[in-house]
């Protein structure tokens, strides 16, 4: 009974061969580098090459997989029924055939060939590569006519939604990939800002009109002098009047000239302003800063007048995070003040403190000292206090009308300490 069942029987470990073979294939091909693969390609390797070319044809190697594993499937359930009917000579075969068959397709077919490609998905790409090609070649006439017949459904169900990964998606792949070690903390931030980069509008990342410096245009060669040493800036604004009308900038090193100050006037040496709306998007200003060879905008409220400016170095600052100079003050934004306590400077972000305090704000504000305000409903008075979830604030320093500092509070109960904190 053997003997005559021996052919079947090879035939039907073949097909279990081929079934290994297309499951580790599909999906080794769909987790592989291909940046990998096209070093490996550029440095001479055929089997690299041949894989990449196979990679990049993803219809044709989808379809060449389905036909083929679809065809060893059917083909070794179908012959082991036949070999089942024949040994037990009745219809219990066909149970133990569907059995029998089933077992070996999930665990030999499936599980254990997927199980190995996943943890080798390159290696087992290029060994492969020889082979899909053979049968790609072979299956060639079919993968035409299914080709067309998925270009005739495509027409007919045509996608609704675009097959595009939003903002919040590619967002959770960097959290993963960072709880998985794939990519280092710092990385996965520079990840993250570049992301939302494009997202940022000028006005949320702008020096506010009141933190400006400036010199007026009538002043004399020793107060320009004395602001650049005062404020240690390479380029000052120049208005004319007021900080509303700023008309010009003028670098440190245009003013000093041959070891000594200039001669030409202010008006001679400074460079026109660029001018923007604060909608702008700063992914936009970038660019028009390099066209405009600048590196400060002045951003412009609705009634034409000056709401503050945008420097390059404010632009880069989003992605890659503070830069510090030797004349920097290193300020730091939210310093622990005993237990459960912490100083703020109010001229930080609303976002940061709000990360940093692991609490969900919607404020139409941007700065931590303009939500305070939003808060009192009043201009800030050292002292003033309020309560916001399980946060007391109070306003620990003013600068008339401004907020400077503020003094936060967590409940007892809230024994979760910020993470920069904990740190």
């Amino acid at each position: 009974m053997f003997i005559d069942n021996l052919p079947y029987i090879i035939i039907m470990l073949l097909c279990l061969v081929l079934s290994w073979f297309f499951s580790a294939a599909e999906v080794a091909y769909e987790q592989l580098n291909k940046n990998r693969l096209r070093l490996l390609a550029e440095k001479g390797g055929r089997r690299a090459g041949l894989a990449l070319k196979l990679s990049e044809n993803e219809d044709q190697l989808a379809t060449t997989i389905l036909v083929g594993d679809t065809a060893a499937d059917v083909t070794l359930t179908v012959l082991t029924a036949f070999v089942m009917i024949r040994v037990s000579g009745g219809g219990i075969g066909a149970l133990w055939a569907a059995l029998i068959s089933g077992a070996l397709l999930l665990l030999v077919g499936e599980v254990i060939p997927k199980h190995i490609a996943a943890a080798r998905p390159e290696r087992t790409a290029l060994l492969a590569a020889p082979f899909l090609k053979g049968f790609s070649i072979a299956l060639a006439p079919l993968s035409a006519l299914l080709s067309v017949v998925k270009m005739l459904l495509d027409k007919v169900c045509k996608h609704e939604d675009e097959d595009r990964m939003s903002q919040e998606e590619l967002l959770l792949l960097v959290d993963e990939a960072q709880q998985e070690g794939g990519i280092d903390e710092d990385e996965g931030d520079l990840l993250k800002n570049v992301i939302e980069f494009t997202d940022l509008r000028a006005e949320e990342i702008l020096t506010h009109r009141v933190d400006l410096e400036g010199v007026e245009i009538e002043s004399s060669k020793e107060e320009v002098a004395r602001a650049f040493t005062e404020t240690q800036y390479s380029r000052l604004l120049v208005y004319e009047e007021s900080m509303d009308n700023i008309i010009g900038v003028v670098h440190q090193k245009d003013f000093y000239m041959n070891s000594g100050i200039t001669e030409k006037s202010i008006r001679e040496i400074m460079t026109q302003p660029l001018f923007i709306q604060p909608s702008i998007k700063i992914s936009d200003l970038l660019k028009l800063l390099q066209t405009q060879k600048s590196h400060i905008a002045v951003v412009l409220d609705e009634y034409g007048g000056t709401q503050g400016i945008v420097t390059m170095e404010d632009i880069l600052e989003e992605l890659v995070g503070e830069i510090w100079d030797e004349h920097d003050e290193v300020v730091e934004d939210f310093k622990q003040d005993g237990d459960n306590a912490w100083i703020c400077d109010c001229s930080a972000k609303l976002d940061d403190f709000s990360e940093f305090f692991g609490v969900e704000l919607d404020a139409a504000s941007v700065s931590l000292g303009g939500w305070v305000m939003e808060q009192l409903g009043k201009i800030a008075q050292e002292g003033d206090s309020f309560t916001y979830q399980d946060m007391t604030i109070t306003v620990t320093e003013t600068d008339h009308p401004r907020v400077n500092q503020i003094r936060v509070v967590r409940a007892a109960t809230n024994t979760e300490l910020p993470d920069s904190a904990e740190a």
